[in-house]
């Protein structure tokens, strides 16, 4: 039984880490700089903007990680993309850009993504909220089923920040490969030798949301041990 319940722990942590440590893995791989690539992530996405016709959609540096903000209609890039002449640089600006163009399209996969998550903000502030009355609750009423009731409550609640990332997936997916692999294949951004590696990083970036929910659920977990 030990080592059952020691093999349980082992997977459960290889299936929660595994998909983030893989991406950063990938991100450092392909984060090698390449002085023979012809510009910067950044310079990379103001190009694409100007050729999908967004000139009014800017191009940031961050330290909140790679994301496209539709409220200021700004494409971020962490500082490694933003500023690095990689593979990664390349196919990560290429991936944010097309956020972009998904959201001047209006297309309503898109446009589901922008309301479920502006939902998650207050959904994952009452799920706090929750999560802290519980324990007063308790000490003030000693009642177990009422307690019982606000944990329930607070994971079920935490648990729609999973379903979110995992229903927005196909929105990452369209991105890196509906629009950003065909545009780095047409406009020969990189040779043949590097696409690979591209599509490789392309599919790190739509996977990390996968990465965040899969953390958003060990939180559920330590939470869950926690009451």
């Amino acid at each position: 039984m030990p080592f059952i319940a020691a093999f349980a722990v082992i997977l459960l942590l290889g299936l929660v880490f595994g998909p983030s440590l893989w991406v950063k893995h990938i991100f450092k791989k392909h984060g090698v700089e390449r002085p023979d690539l012809p510009g910067t992530g950044s310079e990379l996405a103001r190009h694409l903007l100007d050729e999908a016709k967004l000139p009014d959609v800017k191009v940031e540096t961050t330290a909140d990680g790679d994301h496209y903000d539709p409220g200021a209609r700004v494409v971020r890039l962490s500082p490694e993309h933003h500023d690095g002449r990689s593979i990664a640089a390349v196919a990560v600006a290429a991936h944010e850009v097309s956020h972009a163009v998904q959201h001047a399209r209006g297309e309503p996969a898109f446009a589901r993504r922008i309301e479920l998550v502006r939902n998650l903000n207050w959904v994952e502030r009452l799920a706090t909220g929750v999560i802290l009355l519980a324990p007063v609750g308790f000490i003030f009423l000693k009642s177990p089923i009422l307690f019982a009731v606000h944990a329930l409550a607070a994971i079920a609640l935490m648990g729609i920040g999973v379903v979110v990332h995992f229903v927005t997936l196909p929105v990452e997916f369209d991105a890196s490969f509906g629009k950003a692999l065909p545009v780095l294949e047409q406009g020969r951004y990189l040779s043949n030798n590097d696409m690979p590696a591209a599509r490789t990083v392309l599919k790190a970036a739509a996977y990390t949301y996968v990465a965040a929910a899969l953390a958003t659920l060990l939180n559920i977990v330590r939470w869950f041990r926690f009451l």
